[in-house]
Parts: structure tokens; sequence; C-alpha cells
């Protein structure tokens, strides 16, 4: 006999698909229909059918949010991860998630992890000064791990942030019985291996789940979604005040006269790095038609 049930994907490897249900998990394959439209992510919310404990997705529900990178949908909170030290993370990739992100109204969090060895005061100053939750954190300290879980608390977040940063170091001192495997830093290279392979939800206490990923470098930008160039200015929080008072309506925030942002930017209520990562991302957005992103 047949049965249809709902549930949750939270993880998704080779074409299969384990999925939480109200009391237990089925590993599922996809309809074709679904492999050739709509790839289903984890975070997806959907209905199975499941015959001789074998699953099948049937449909997924629309979804609130859905991202390229990490892959996963409907988070309620997207955890950035980053460091001063071992490796250095460029703050160009912090935006440009932090943007994406942005766009699709998820709120933001920045934890700068590693502080036991670079307290990372000057990157925690940038995002604090744009208006972000910045936490600092030690997975081996334990400095900064219960505030991170406060802000966790009842959400569906994800942890995402460049190899080797320590996202599942981090996870692991939330909930040790995890035991997730982490990875060394190259000292020669400056940059982590991937420890983590695919995105898989993991529950933290009763109410709180977290969508472990595999961390990203500088080159993988190239992959995640670009914003239309409209409404990048509306991405970035500390744009917010000034939008709307520049001379001209149509202002694009580079050369214009009169423009408040610019101005903004010379008066120092706007860091220098996010404004460099504005223009950045305004170019890489002024190259894609609205078309091209349906």
């Amino acid at each position: 006999m047949t049965t249809k049930e709902h549930g949750r994907i939270i993880k998704s490897l080779s074409g299969f698909y384990d999925v939480q249900t109200k009391d237990r998990i089925i590993t599922c394959r996809a309809r074709g229909h679904l492999r050739r439209g709509q790839s289903p992510l984890v975070g997806d919310l959907v209905e199975i059918s499941v015959e001789k404990g074998k699953g099948m997705l049937e449909s997924i529900s629309p979804r609130r949010n859905s991202f390229v990178r990490p892959a996963v949908a409907n988070l309620d909170l997207l955890v950035i991860f980053a460091a001063n030290v071992n490796p250095i993370t460029e703050p160009f990739l912090i935006d440009r998630v932090a943007a994406i992100a942005g766009d699709q109204g998820v709120e933001i969090c920045i934890c700068i992890n590693k502080c036991d060895m670079d307290p990372g005061d000057t990157l925690a100053r940038i995002y604090q000064d744009a208006g972000y939750t910045v936490i600092k954190t030690s997975a081996e300290t334990g400095s900064g791990v219960e505030q991170l879980r406060e802000q966790l608390a009842g959400n569906f977040a994800a942890f995402t942030g460049n190899s080797g940063v320590g996202k599942s170091s981090i996870l692991n001192s939330l909930e040790p019985e995890l035991r997730l495997q982490t990875g060394e830093v190259s000292e020669k290279l400056g940059r982590g291996r991937h420890t983590t392979r695919h995105v898989q939800i993991y529950k933290i206490g009763t109410d709180t789940f977290i969508a472990d990923t595999p961390g990203f470098s500088s080159f993988d930008t190239d992959q995640m979604e670009v914003i239309l160039k409209e409404n990048l200015q509306y991405a970035f929080p500390e744009f917010g005040e000034f939008i709307g008072a520049c001379q001209f309506r149509d202002c694009t925030h580079r050369k214009e006269p009169g423009c408040a942002v610019t101005q903004a930017l010379e008066a120092g209520k706007i860091g220098k790095t996010r404004y460099d990562s504005y223009l950045k991302l305004y170019e890489k957005a002024a190259q894609i038609k609205q078309w091209e992103l349906k």
C-alpha cells in the first residue's frame, strides 16, 4: 500500500534525498518531472509517497527563498562565517553572500570565528557599522558559542563561509554528539580543505535546525546568484537612510554628482570595503539582463 506524507529534505546526496517526516526519516528519489524542472534542495518542504519503506518525492511546496550556494531553501537565518587568521576571509566574499541573502529578505548574522587566534576586531567593526548582527566565536575556547546559540534559537539556519573557517567545529561546540569531521588549514596556501561535502540539516535542541554546507573560495563566487543592478542598493543596509536623497532619482551611486551615498562614504558613514564591494557587484549585475535571471 502506498501512503502520502509531508516533510522537509534534510540531506541531498547523489540523487537521493533524506526527508524528515513527523516521526521518521525516509530516503527518496525524485520523480522525473522534478529532476527536469525545479531541482529539490535541502530545506524544501515536500510531499512524498512511500511504498514498502521506499520513498518518492512527488511535489515541492512554494519556497520562501532559495540559494545556489549554499544550495538550501526556506531559511530563516543565514550565518556567514569569517576569520582574520588561517584562513583570512576576504570582505568581498562576505559582502556578496550577505547581499544575495539580503535581496531575498533573509536575516543575516556575521560570525567572526577563531577569535582565540586573532580577535578580528577590524572585520567585526566593518559589519557592525553596516548594521549586521556580529558574533565573535572560538570553537577552541567556547567563547561566543552560547551567544550564537541564542541567535539561532527557534530558527532554520544555514552556516556558510570560506573553507577552513570552522563552521563544522562550531557545530560540534553547539552539539558535541554530532562529532562532525573537521579539517586542518594549509599553512602554505592559507585555505582549508572541504571536509563538508554536501548540505545536511542537524537538529540542535528542541526547535533549532542548522544546515552545514561545503565551504567556498573566491573562485566560487562566480557560481553564485547575480542581483539585478536596480535592486543591489537595497541589499546594503547601510545605504538605506541615503537612498532617495540623491540629486538624481535613478542614481546608481557610482559617479553621479549630488549622490548621497558617495557623500556618506566620504563622511565615513559607509565603509570603504563595503562600497568597493557594491561597485564590483554592480559591474557584474550590469552585464546581466533581467530575462537571464528567470
